[in-house]
This record gives C-alpha cells, sequence and structure tokens, in this order.
C-alpha cells in the first residue's frame, strides 16, 4: 500500500498520483460527503450519510466503490483556540477505522468553521457544503 499508514499525514506527504478524493464531514447522526479532484481543485457535495455505526459504514463503501478514490479526506474539528474535544476524537477515530476498514489514506483536514461557513453561504445541506469546504481546503494545499 503506498501512502501513509495511518490517518492524519500532512497535505505535503500526499502522493502526486492521487488524484481523485473523498471528503466526510464527520457527525454522530450525520456525515457530509463530497468529491473532488486534484487537477481542478474544485469538490463535489454529495449526499449526506444519514446513518450510525455499520449502517454509516456501509454508505461509505458504496460512494467507494461509486467514486474510487485513491485517498479519504476526514475534516477534524477543534475550539476556535485549536483545542482539541469530545468531536475532535470522534473525528479522528472515524479517520482510523476508515483506513482500518478500506485500506486507503486518510488525510485529516483542521475543520473550524467549516458548517458556519457553508450556512453562512446558504447551503441547503450544510454536512455536504461543510464536506466540500473541508476538500478544497485539503486540495488547495496540496503541491
Amino acid at each position: 500500500m503506498s501512502g501513509p499508514a495511518v490517518p492524519g499525514k500532512a497535505a505535503e506527504s500526499v502522493p502526486s498520483h492521487f488524484q481523485t478524493f473523498l471528503a466526510f464531514d464527520f457527525g454522530l447522526k450525520r456525515t457530509g460527503v463530497a468529491s473532488g479532484n486534484r487537477l481542478l481543485k474544485t469538490a463535489t457535495p454529495q449526499a449526506t450519510i444519514k446513518a450510525e455505526g455499520d449502517a454509516r459504514f456501509a454508505q461509505v463503501e458504496a460512494r467507494i466503490r461509486e467514486w474510487q478514490p485513491d485517498a479519504l479526506v476526514v475534516g477534524v474539528p477543534y475550539h476556535p483556540d485549536g483545542a482539541p474535544h469530545e468531536n475532535t476524537a470522534r473525528a479522528q477515530k472515524f479517520g482510523r477505522q476508515l483506513h482500518g476498514r478500506f485500506k486507503l489514506p486518510v488525510y485529516e483536514v483542521d475543520e473550524r468553521y467549516s458548517t458556519t461557513e457553508a450556512l453562512a453561504a446558504g447551503a441547503k445541506d450544510a454536512d455536504a457544503a461543510s464536506a466540500c469546504i473541508i476538500l478544497e481546503q485539503f486540495l488547495r494545499s496540496l503541491p
């Protein structure tokens, strides 16, 4: 397997042949999803996953089969001062579970304010819009 063995690697470590990505804005009840590619550095919202536990992973697996991404991106929330909180650990655990289940590299993105930004932009589906913001931030950070 190429790429990082564990979640949390920096964007600079993304191999140049990785072109397509799926991003997730993890939530306990809903998980926003976006697809995107390195060439255009843009993301497209996908239907939000409204499921928990194993049901969530069945839907994630269907998206991975459909999109065939080179890697996954997970938004990790922090307090405004950068301190972690309960959902920080939950999102990081979700990233580790994605890596363990699907054997794809997982990259983490600091997603402070992504939902606020999505709502301010008038998003109908704030979760999917947040996933787009997370993915576009990640794509812009690539060399």
